[in-house]
This record gives C-alpha cells, structure tokens and sequence, in this order.
C-alpha cells in the first residue's frame, strides 16, 4: 500500500528536491568536462597546472556524487525504498559537510587565493606566455574578455620571454625606453584580425596608445571574480537550503515508510490469527 495524506505528498516533494540534485549534479558533471577540455577557462589561471586538474577532478567526483545521490532519492521516493533512503541521507550528509568544510576553507585563506592569482597572472606572463600553448590560449581570452594587457600594465612584456628576455629579466628596452617592445595582439582595443595588432609594439614611458588596453589584468581578473562571488555564494547557499529540506524530507519519508511496514505486518498477523 502506497502512502496517502501528507506522507503522500511529502514523497513527492522528495522527489521533486532530489530531481534538483541529479540536474546539479549532471550540470557539475558538464561544467568538469569543460574546464578539462577547454583551455580557455578563466580558472585554470588561478592556480599551477598539477592544482587545477587535481581541483578540477575533485568537482567531477562532487558532480558525479550528487548525481548519484539525486538518483538513489528520486528511485526512494518513487519505490517507496527505506534501503534507498537511508542511502541517499547518509551520502547527502557526507556532501553537505564537505561542501561546509570547502566554504569555510576558502573564506579563511581569502587572501592567499588572492595572492596565488596575482603571482600567477604575473608567472604567465613572465615566463610561459608563447612558450606554454594552453597558457598563452588562455591569457589572450583573459586580455581579450577583459580588455587588459599584461600582469600591472602594457610594460610587464618588456621583461617576458615573449620579448626573449633573458634569465635575469633584463630586456633593452628597460635600460633604453627609446626601443621598442612588442605585445600580444589580444592587447589591441581594435577588432581581432585588424592589421595594427599584428604588429603591436610600445616602448616603457611612452604616451598610452589608444589602440593598446592600458589597464592590467591582474586587478581585472580579481574584481571580476569578486563580482561573480555573490552570485556563488547565493547558488551556493540555496544548494545548502535545499540539501537541509532533502535530509529532512527522507528522514520523515522514511520513519514514515517504517511505520507503515510496520502496520501493514501487523495487520497480516492479526489476519493470520483470526
């Protein structure tokens, strides 16, 4: 016998907060995917390569998890399983803490997640922009998206390799501004194909071009991210919102299911008795 009533309902209030989890879950799956294939992605700035691919497969473990979760709930709500159930709440309960445990870790080390984009942003551009492909990729879609040049500004590629500087740093047109430096075409403000950014070039206390973004990338990036903070922590918030009203809803689903188990099986002996 199927629950009625307000068990009845809440079945499928569980069903409907666990469709949410396995489309969070196929969506986390996805977005893993993407930041593993493109490398264009914005984050893998964020920190060295080994880091990135190691947070990345991470997610795609959390992804992978919820999406499991959303189906073990959705299959217990619907079947009526207390053996689903109880499954779905104890891997739920897992996620919801370690979910908490990350928020709380990435709010206290703010800071360094701050600084470890600056030297990054500035690492790229130093020493493995043009001579790493990914990272070059990924640099010109952050000055393009953007509109910024270098790591402070335009004269950070007069000490890059870009410009075959040597191991020191040291450039020409650092000791002698009347030389002339060149920059990457993602720094030209006009349309990308145009002919003057195929041959960009400056020189350190030389006017600003108009034709070159004046700003750096690393402010850029960082206010950027900031921006877009809010808008994670908000999902982020809601996603723990709903997880609390999962856990809740199966337990009370399941003591539910017991005791109807439980009735149904003394019926049958009172009947046997009879």
């Amino acid at each position: 016998m199927g629950l009625t009533g307000c068990y009845g309902i809440l079945k499928y209030l569980v069903f409907f907060v666990n469709l949410v989890f396995w489309i969070t879950g196929l969506t986390i799956i996805v977005l893993s995917i993407w930041m593993l294939t493109d490398p264009t992605f914005y984050m893998s700035m964020a920190q060295d390569e080994s880091s990135y691919y190691t947070g990345v497969y991470l997610f795609l473990v959390v992804g992978t998890l919820m999406f499991i979760v959303g189906f073990l709930g959705c299959c217990g709500a619907i079947k009526e399983s207390q053996c689903m159930l109880v499954l779905f709440f104890c891997l739920l309960l897992i996620i919801l803490v370690a979910e908490i445990s990350a928020g709380a870790w990435a709010y206290s080390n703010s800071e360094q997640l701050e600084q470890l984009v600056q030297e990054s942003v500035k690492n790229t551009v130093q020493k493995e922009y043009s001579v790493v492909d990914s990272r070059t990729q990924t640099f010109d879609a952050i000055q393009q998206g953007l509109g910024c040049c270098g790591a402070n500004g335009p004269s950070d590629w007069a000490t890059s390799k870009f410009n075959n500087a040597d191991q020191q740093g040291i450039n020409l047109a650092v000791t002698s501004p009347l030389i002339l430096h060149k920059l990457p075409a993602s720094c030209c403000t006009l349309p990308e194909g145009s002919e003057e950014c195929q041959n960009l070039k400056t020189g350190i206390g030389m006017p600003e071009s108009k034709d070159i973004y004046s700003e750096g990338c690393t402010d850029k990036l960082q206010n950027t991210l900031r921006d877009y903070m809010s808008t994670v922590v908000g999902i982020g918030v809601a996603v723990a919102i709903a997880q609390c009203l999962g856990l809740s809803f199966s337990l009370v689903l399941c003591c539910a299911i017991q005791q109807r188990d439980r009735y149904s099986a003394v019926c049958i002996v009172t009947g046997l008795h009879r």
